[in-house]
């Protein structure tokens, strides 16, 4: 990522991309194409050699299969071994992208994401004209596995960090761990490292036929037992060589280690990669003792879970009263051309140039609960429109040049209103601009909150007008 990214925007890729390659499992040559998409598109993988062009979500909710890599089924479609490619869109900060392949399974190249990271950086990642919205996980979420022995956290972070420990009584392997403390770090430190097997696994997916697809350089294979002579021909075998040897640090004739502590990072790598099936960006350090694609789609169900719970309470702006306000009733009577008993907002507690936060106490002394249902006092949704209004108006005047303006609405728009507003209640005004002020027309999305309850939204647009 360069120093001019935004990660509080979307983005996707500049044009399309294509690699091919076989999958591990099946064998089959396939060829993807990493295209472009639209804001709030996410990922998504499509099975173009299959009639009518499936689409299946990355999404935990459709993973039926994480044994050998991890597997998502929707119908009669189904897509395998995703972790890599979708570690690497979210490493190049990628949000949005439709991958097309004609066949069943990702492919596996080396088994890491360096060649995806590569082929993305070849047309680049472009900014998109939309939010991207970050969920902070502000409680710790566990999942533990007793028979596994895994056990994964998430703690409450600033940003998006993860740390990753093994442990596989292996003498090869020894206890390794790993960290990523920045998405940034991602492309050089994580990307680069493949996925590891143990030979006796290997020996088992043989004998099940499977890793059809299976290259000695695309796999890192420990041997932390004696191999007989008659074990190495097999092997040779299999994967068409003349010869196979064990190196002296415990692997099979493979390339060297592109990190002392690979298996660590790969590990971390497919952390990445099946969290992202959650299906939300998430700011959280997320600690994974002796992980598997089982235990991380777990997980990212669990985050999935807690986010759709708590999804109602991340905007909802917070309001300590003993705070001193940005603007004062005296300073918004300066701005606005509204006074008793029409003026709806008592003080500003925070203002950006897109955002602004305002603070309505709400009394039975309002003069119109005489006359809105008298023994059963609401606040009338007409006045809290305007009282959002009458916000948004300071937001604006705010973000123009010197002078005098006042605010005129020229639209309402999907207006709700989700729970009454009585006496007692203080109403917490967020108004958020949609797009740029152009010739003075502002276009506003307004919230209405009395704790973290939403009570009243809409889309609000006036224009403004200065004074002569």
């Amino acid at each position: 990522m360069d120093a001019n990214f935004n990660p509080d925007k979307q983005h996707t890729l500049v044009s399309e991309v294509h690699i091919s390659g076989t999958g591990l499992h099946t064998g089959i040559n396939v060829d993807m194409t990493l295209n472009p998409a639209k804001p709030g598109f996410g990922f998504q993988f499509q099975r173009i050699d299959l009639p009518g062009r499936p689409i299946i979500k990355a999404d935990c909710d459709l993973v039926t299969d994480t044994s050998r890599g991890t597997t998502l089924e929707s119908g009669d479609a189904k897509v395998s071994t995703v972790e890599h490619i979708l570690a690497a869109l979210v490493g190049m900060g990628v949000d949005n992208c439709l991958i097309e392949i004609n066949g069943p399974e990702i492919p596996i190249i080396d088994g890491s994401s360096e060649p995806f990271v590569e082929i993305i950086e070849e047309v680049g990642v472009v900014e998109q004209d939309a939010a991207k919205t970050w969920y902070s996980i502000d409680t710790n979420i566990s999942y533990y596995d007793e028979e596994k022995r895994v056990e994964i956290t998430a703690l409450p972070s600033t940003n998006y960090k993860i740390t990753t420990l093994i442990d596989f009584n292996s003498p090869v392997l020894g206890t390794q761990h790993a960290s990523l403390k920045s998405m940034a770090d991602f492309k050089t430190e994580i990307a680069p490292c493949r996925t590891f097997c143990f030979l006796h696994e290997l020996e088992a997916l043989l004998d099940n036929n499977l890793i059809k697809g299976g290259d000695i350089n695309n796999a890192i294979v420990v041997v932390d037992k004696p191999v007989t002579p008659e074990e190495m021909a097999r092997l040779a075998k299999a994967f068409g060589r003349n010869k196979m040897e064990v190196k002296s640090e415990g692997y099979l004739n493979n390339l060297e280690l592109r990190f002392p502590n690979e298996p660590a990072r790969h590990k971390l790598l497919d952390v990445v990669g099946d969290l992202a099936l959650s299906g939300y960006a998430v700011k959280g350090h997320i600690i994974a003792n002796r992980p598997g694609h089982s235990s991380n789609v777990a997980f990212a169900k669990l985050i999935k879970q807690f986010i759709k719970k708590n999804k109602h309470t991340k905007d909802v702006p917070l309001y300590n009263p003993t705070l001193p306000p940005v603007y004062t009733l005296q300073q918004i009577e300066n701005t606005l051309p509204h006074r008793f008993p029409f003026l709806l907002v008592d003080k500003i507690i925070e203002l950006t140039d897109k955002l602004i936060v305002g603070i309505k106490n709400v009394t039975f002394n309002e003069y119109f609960f005489q006359g809105h249902f008298p023994g059963n006092p609401i606040m009338p949704g007409v006045l809290q429109i305007e009282a959002l209004a009458q916000t948004g108006g300071i937001l604006c005047i705010n973000a123009m040049p010197e002078g005098q303006y006042d605010t005129y609405f020229l639209k309402i728009e999907n207006c709700k209103f989700k729970q009454k507003v009585v006496p007692g209640d203080t109403m917490i005004l967020k108004m958020e601009l949609i797009e740029p002020i152009r010739r003075g027309i502002c276009v506003m999305r307004g919230s209405v909150y009395v704790g973290n309850k939403l009570c009243t939204e809409g889309d609000l647009t006036a224009q403004l007008v200065k004074r002569s």
